[in-house]
């Protein structure tokens, strides 16, 4: 594979994670853009990278990049991957591809049109045994599907001090907890089940009211003391679904709940197994079948699927989680920009998708009645 010259668009805790994940894939990270020119040269220097650029437009001048990861505040997102792609750069773009489904139709057609890749890091795909799970549906091992079950709850936002670029509507756009982690719930679901929601019914909660006025980064310790506002994005959320072929789905997606960091869990139960898969406990996928016989599935490269073994990087015992799944999603990305086509790499296609289902979830929780999906 060539070595790609890559330009990293923000300066957070997933733009880090973007920087790491294309060191490792063998990409050289050209440059970086920040919120402003002498915070991206402080950022340049402290990454060893050549170049602090000033703005998106100095990036997609740049001859020696070829693929823009935008990690940027929800609202930036539509501008920077346009502004990326007309100029013939390859794009990562952080999820949501923008705050409205309108900008994220006109994107993904965009992207489409010029025939370059562009992928969104739905990354929980990546676990190995999340590759095991949907082949094993796929097979037909649990049969009809019967219920689709789960939750994604953290606790970041749980004290009132906490505050992010996240709350605020302008910038995070309308939904905030099921946009941002609802969502990745949702594309992993209807990935590993093969099933896709077709009618929803939704509601949200706000039950922080008020905020502290200062911002900080992603997962960090709130600031104590200072100026309180209101707060109009939701901190919980709870969906049913139901899909094409009439399977019930429930959700409920929280950033308020004390002692869960980042647990996306689901349960798929069918007429013959149920599979059932914990992000907080990665390397297992528990797998139940009737009277009583139960099944631990335990990561690895010598068992199960080819799509689990190929991922299944470490030996059992040496434990694979969040940092692995992104490194192997930005690899199968700069693969696929080498003519390659790696299963289950999610597309602007897949953000269109989850815009999607993220714009009829606020629609039922508005009208508080049923809602189709399309």
């Amino acid at each position: 594979m060539r070595k790609l010259g890559i330009a990293i668009v923000g300066t957070g805790m997933i733009a880090a994670v973007h920087r790491r994940a294309a060191l490792l894939a063998g990409a050289e990270v050209r440059g970086v853009v920040a919120s402003s020119p002498q915070r991206a040269g402080e950022v340049a220097r402290s990454w060893n990278v050549p170049r602090g650029y000033r703005d998106i437009e100095d990036v997609v001048a740049d001859p020696q990049v070829q693929v823009v990861h935008v990690c940027t505040p929800n609202h930036l997102h539509r501008a920077m991957a346009q502004a990326a792609l007309e100029a013939g750069k390859h794009v990562i773009c952080e999820k949501p591809l923008a705050t409205t489904l309108e900008d994220a139709q006109a994107l993904t057609a965009l992207a489409a049109s010029t025939g370059l890749v562009a992928t969104v890091p739905f990354v929980y795909r990546y676990h190995p045994v999340v590759r095991e799970a949907r082949a094993r549906i796929a097979q037909g091992e649990l049969g009809p599907l019967h219920l689709i079950h789960g939750s994604y709850l953290q606790d970041w936002l749980l004290d009132p001090a906490s505050n992010n670029w996240r709350v605020d509507p302008a910038l995070g756009g309308v939904s905030r907890v099921f946009a941002d982690i609802g969502s990745h719930w949702c594309d992993l679901v209807e990935w590993v089940s093969g099933e896709r929601f077709a009618d929803v019914s939704a509601a949200f909660a706000t039950v922080v009211a008020e905020r502290g006025a200062v911002g900080g980064q992603s997962f960090t310790t709130p600031a104590a003391g200072g100026a309180m506002q209101a707060v109009t994005s939701e901190d919980i959320a709870a969906a049913m679904f139901k899909t094409g072929a009439g399977t019930l789905a429930s959700l409920t997606v929280s950033q308020v709940s004390a002692g869960r960091h980042n647990r996306l869990w689901f349960e798929i139960d069918g007429a013959t197994a149920s599979v059932a898969f914990n992000q907080e406990d990665p390397e297992r996928l528990w797998i139940g079948r009737p009277d009583q016989r139960e099944e631990t599935f335990v990561r690895g490269p010598g068992a199960g699927s080819a799509e689990q073994r190929r991922l299944a990087v470490l030996p059992p015992g040496h434990a694979q989680g969040y940092a692995q799944c992104f490194e192997a999603f930005v690899a199968d990305t700069y693969h696929a920009i080498d003519g390659e086509r790696p299963q289950g790499l999610p597309t602007f296609e897949d953000g269109l998708r989850s815009a999607l289902i993220v714009d009829r979830v606020i629609a039922s929780a508005r009208s508080r009645a049923w809602t189709a999906i399309g």
